[in-house]
């Protein structure tokens, strides 16, 4: 099965991953991309995160059924920073980034089997400070929720949203991910 983990900053990602591949040890786990990026390119702005989630998608490429893989972010999720980056007004490097980062998405999720999206709610918050930049981790989740009802975006993949404690996000994803 291949799965992507998707949520803004400070969502539970790494936690969720971490702890579903200690149960399930079969599964490769493909960090998130940001890890993957060039010191000099860190700058968080629109042509960081495009260029994350060509590296999302690439890595999603030549998967086949049947390979065992979870993904901490997809290029879903960084899609949603470009759009929340526009949403807020905030500088970006090409105007074009948003429809060439859709084209490349809506490709690139033809290769996932489950979307696990990880919403901010209220009842289960992360805290995160001031420079955890709080009105970007928000735009970003309501842009992802957004994206993730695209059809066009998510192809056939199968969605799950899930809130609660890490137990019970862990729980509700080995549900959703059968032991093979």
């Amino acid at each position: 099965m291949r799965i992507v983990v998707s949520g803004t900053h400070a969502s539970g990602k790494s936690t969720l991953i971490t702890d579903f591949a200690a149960v399930r040890p079969g599964y490769e786990v493909l960090p998130d991309p940001f890890e993957e990026l060039e010191e000099s390119a860190l700058d968080l702005d629109a042509g960081t995160f495009y260029s994350q989630l060509v590296l999302a998608a690439a890595r999603l490429r030549g998967r086949r059924p049947g390979d065992l893989v979870i993904a901490e972010r997809g290029p879903l999720d960084l899609l949603a920073y470009l759009r929340a980056l526009d949403d807020l007004g905030r500088p970006t490097r090409s105007p074009g980034l948003l429809d060439r980062g859709a084209a490349i998405t809506a490709r690139a999720m033809a290769a996932v089997d489950l979307l696990v999206v990880l919403p901010l709610h209220h009842r289960d918050p992360i805290e995160v400070g001031d420079d955890e930049d709080p009105e970007l981790r928000r735009a970003t989740d309501a842009a992802l929720l957004d994206l993730a009802d695209d059809p066009a975006l998510t192809g056939g993949a199968r969605i799950v949203e899930l809130a609660g404690s890490p137990a019970d996000r862990l729980a509700r994803l080995l549900d959703a991910a059968p032991s093979i």
